[in-house]
């Protein structure tokens, strides 16, 4: 697979588009249906000619370079990336590989629309696929073809939304193996490159690559203007331009009208923009008035096509001059095939707007309206509000939004309420109190609760007299003050809020009652947390927002209740719940997304789960609902531990800490303190996993979690934490009566996913006793209760413990198979202890150090020091990284290592250096 991205259009149309283009075909119209982010055009690359300059040698190593992951195209405007990008798809597509397209632009910083247009591309190549809910189903579709195939993603560096850059970084580490993923961009793209140099898995094409050699210098005038130069001023002109294909294309314009060629040379120096902006000056004075006044009204818009040419320009004949200047191949850019549109190369196009603004600063305003009034009466209300904004007629903008912007609220596109509220000072939306709570509403779910909160405060709109503003404020008080953590407070005004139901505006109605299940679930009242979600369903049961919201919550109550595999499909819905439906499970909705994928790491999907982590983990951190935040990270951790990037979990927990202190949330800070120690115990450290609990225990923090039923408490609270240390380190006496006393705590609260995880423990804590066929008993009863829901982590994240533990089942049941009848459950067993490592030194036959062999030779300086780190979980790469050797190395140092201890592997090899002392 390739994904390829760039920027210069320009050379399509500058080195001859077709002359024969038919502008009078059918104009792209674009409903603001939820089924129509983008116009197809985007789908297209720019039409190529046979004017080109063929780039052989880097279409060459491009096509060579199969066993690169990525490869990055980056250079300035203006030196052709667009058109390498054109050229590299159609030799690769001569070759046999598959390809899709897809232009960029700001507007796909939201992730929607962005994975609307993905799964458009991804669905030409794979024809006949399915729907595409999440990237592992774009990935998973692309692995079935058996030719490899090739996705180009143009203007890279428009991409901001850090959601949509992990989602680039999670395709470029999971990508099929007849996939390559190419980026062409302006500015580097904030990828994380390093380990795909260290293992040759980049290719880097920079601006020297991409300028033109002296002989492309010569074949390109050989075909513009055969015979104008001579060998030596093409040599001093290609010098003076450094190979720049910009100015070189505007050279030959502008020679066109210098008698003396040599003195033009002569003259001509420099090679950055102010050389585009000098020849863009020469060739833009030599066009008539009405191309140059065509050229300057219509360089606002970004696609341009017929109809939207005579809205910009009335009195003028715009299909003749659309022809005229598509046969003098001036300036527009073809980008698309199928249909009639068109766009400036970048650098011209600024430089036409700069000379609008300079020129005809005020016809500006007026351009804008046209354009934003054409957009409307084709229904595409995106870029219409965005011309109004643009034009700052935010008069107009308002009036949008206020006919519009309940519908994109209900679709949940926060990001993008929360980009035009932006572009409109508070002085000017302080006079519409329903756009203010509109814009609350963005804020909440884009920037957090606590900046919503200052807005809200700032506003006229808990003095207002509308009736549908404030049934808006009633929902969003509890609300917010539920994602601040302030739950009782949130009872208190809700409950209030409760009293005044119904209002007159279902979508308040509806937020208000899923806000308030949300509150009641964490207060221990289910009956009725699953009341209100009925109610906030038959309210306002068509909202993808609504709908998003209530499966959540449901969600969260199943799982409370510890049924895994309906809260699973419970979230799978919510994160479906979103325009479009072909794109479901990327949009970032992080309320959901983090619940799903939280129960796809318990039921042991790992690389699944982390794909999601990526998307969603970004977006909770920025709204910062504190259980989403603390569940996210946790996550993240977790999976960086099993991968051995030891290095990557503990920077995960410190980002996490310090998120919580910012925000002055202790629970926050607590929780990665807790999650800290878990991994030190893990690690085997018993007083370093102390301190950190320790540090971790506030009575009154942990008095009040008690007190509530938060979800990222479920499993991990001090008292889990507590105890679990006391099993292996302290007084398992005292862990069991904690743990009874726990497990009926929690039985009678009707929080059985909890009492699942202490069971686990307390038969942890039975191991240490006298009746180990006890042990082995409640141990079996667990595992038929996980199996039945699909329960993994819940019990593998206890580490080398469980581990002993199922494999002393499994090996008794080979012995007594009646123990294991359950071929369900015995498949369920063998599954979980594929998921471990072998523990050969368990408790049972492990002797002292005393009791051990000497190694056969003793272990160098390095070879202890590999062991060190992989007692503490690090992967061989890992290793190699900290202390930067080849993995090859790394391997050759456990092979000695296995050697001289006689251990059959790693973990074995960890065992016995430990029982020896050799390693802490």
């Amino acid at each position: 697979m390739m994904l390829v991205s760039g920027g210069g259009a320009f050379w399509y149309s500058w080195m001859g588009s077709p002359a024969h283009m038919d502008h009078r075909s059918r104009t792209i119209t674009m409903t603001s249906s939820s089924q129509s982010f983008f116009s197809s055009a985007k789908l297209n690359p720019p039409a190529g000619n046979a004017m080109q300059i063929i780039r052989n040698a880097l279409c060459m190593r491009v096509r060579d370079a199969r066993h690169a992951k990525l490869v990055i195209i980056q250079a300035p405007a203006g030196f052709g990336k667009t058109t390498l990008l054109a050229q590299c798809r159609s030799a690769l597509s001569a070759n046999g590989v598959e390809t899709g397209w897809l232009t960029l632009d700001q507007a796909d910083n939201d992730l929607p629309r962005f994975f609307a247009c993905l799964a458009a591309v991804v669905s030409r190549i794979v024809i006949g696929g399915k729907t595409y809910a999440t990237l592992a189903d774009v990935l998973q579709q692309l692995d079935g073809l058996e030719s490899p195939f090739a996705l180009f993603f143009d203007d890279f560096e428009l991409i901001q939304e850090p959601g949509i850059i992990e989602l680039f970084q999670d395709a470029i580490e999971h990508l099929p193996r007849n996939g390559q993923i190419l980026i062409a961009t302006r500015t580097m793209p904030p990828l994380r490159l390093g380990r795909l140099r260290a293992h040759g898995q980049l290719l880097e094409i920079g601006t020297r690559d991409m300028r033109f050699s002296l002989a492309e210098t010569t074949a390109f005038f050989q075909q513009h203007r055969p015979d104008l130069l001579s060998s030596e001023q093409l040599s001093r002109l290609h010098t003076r331009t450094e190979g720049w294909i910009t100015a070189l294309y505007l050279a030959t314009i502008a020679l066109n009208r210098h008698s003396q060629p040599s003195d033009f040379i002569e003259h001509f120096s420099g090679s950055d923009h102010v050389i585009a902006t000098y020849l863009a000056e020469d060739v833009l004075d030599h066009q008539s008035p009405e191309v140059r006044r065509f050229l300057l009204r219509t360089s606002i818009v970004r696609d341009l096509n017929l109809p939207l040419s005579q809205a910009l320009n009335p009195n003028l004949d715009c299909q003749r001059i659309l022809d005229d200047i598509a046969h003098s191949n001036l300036f527009l850019v073809p980008i698309s095939e199928d249909e009639p549109v068109w766009r400036y190369h970048s650098l011209f196009a600024d430089f036409l707007r700069a000379r609008l603004a300079k020129e005809l600063p005020g016809e500006i305003r007026e351009l804008q309206l046209l354009a934003s009034l054409w957009y409307e009466s084709v229904h595409r209300i995106v870029p219409a509000i965005d011309h109004a904004l643009e034009g700052q007629h935010l008069e107009r903008a308002m009036e949008l939004l206020a006919a519009h912007g309940m519908q994109f609220l209900q679709q949940g596109r926060m990001r993008l309420l929360s980009r035009w509220f932006s572009a409109i000072p508070d002085r000017v939306l302080s006079g519409s109190p329903y756009l203010q709570v509109m814009d609350i509403w963005s804020a909440c779910f884009t920037v957090g609760p606590w900046e919503a909160m200052a807005r809200l405060d700032r506003s006229q709109c808990r003095d207002s007299g509308d009736p549908r503003v404030c049934a808006h404020v009633s929902a969003q008080l509890p609300l917010m003050l539920a994602m601040q953590d302030r739950y009782e407070e949130a009872l208190v005004v809700g409950r209030e809020s409760l009293s005044r139901l119904p209002s007159n505006d279902p979508f308040a109605d509806s937020v208000m009652s899923n806000a308030m299940a949300n509150v009641m679930s964490v207060m221990g009242e289910y009956a009725e947390a699953r009341r209100l979600l009925d109610h906030a369903r038959r309210t306002l049961g068509g909202s993808e927002f609504i709908r998003m919201y209530s499966e959540t919550m449901e969600g969260i109550l199943d799982l409370q209740a510890g049924r895994l595999r309906q809260a699973g499909a419970r979230f799978r819905i919510a994160v479906d719940a979103t325009p479009g439906g072909s794109y479901n499970g990327m949009h970032g909705n992080a309320w959901a997304g983090v619940l799903y994928t939280g129960t796809l790491y318990e039921t042991g999907n790992l690389p699944m789960a982390e794909q999601l982590l990526n998307v969603y983990l970004p977006i909770a951190r920025d709204v910062g609902l504190p259980d989403h935040m603390i569940e996210s990270h946790l996550l993240r951790t977790r999976i960086a531990y099993l991968q051995g990037d030891i290095d990557f979990a503990f920077e995960t927990l410190t980002e996490l800490e310090y998120i919580g202190h910012q925000r002055q949330l202790p629970r926050v800070v607590a929780s990665a303190k807790l999650e800290r120690a878990r991994i030190l115990f893990l690690q085997q450290k018993a007083d370093a996993a102390k301190a950190e609990l320790d540090h971790a225990d506030d009575p009154v923090l942990w008095k009040r979690v008690r007190a509530l039923r938060l979800p990222g408490h479920d499993l991990d609270d001090i008292v889990i934490g507590r105890v679990r240390w006391h099993i292996s380190y302290g007084d398992a006496a005292w862990a069991t009566q904690k743990l009874r006393e726990e497990l009926e705590h929690a039985l009678a609260a009707g929080r059985h996913r909890r009492a699942l995880k202490l069971r686990v423990l307390l038969a942890l804590a039975q191991q240490h006793g006298d009746n180990q066929d006890l042990t082995m008993t409640t141990m079996i009863e667990i595992l038929r209760q996980c199996a039945a829901e699909g329960f993994a982590r819940i019990v593998l994240d206890e580490g080398d413990a469980v581990a002993v533990l199922l494999q002393r089942i499994h090996n008794r049941a080979s012995s007594s198979p009646a123990l294991l009848s359950d071929p369900i459950l015995s498949d369920y067993l063998r599954k979980l202890i594929d998921s471990t490592e072998p523990q050969p030194m368990d408790a049972s036959n492990a002797g002292d150090a005393g009791g051990m062999p000497a190694p056969d030779q003793a272990l160098t300086p390095r070879e202890l020091r590999v062991l060190e780190l992989l007692s503490q979980g690090y992967s061989n790469s890992a290793i190699a990284a900290k202390l930067f050797l080849a993995d090859s190395t790394v391997r050759t140092h456990l092979r000695n290592i296995n050697q001289k201890l006689s251990a059959n592997n790693r973990t074995h090899a960890v065992a016995i250096a430990r029982q020896m002392a050799l390693i802490p």
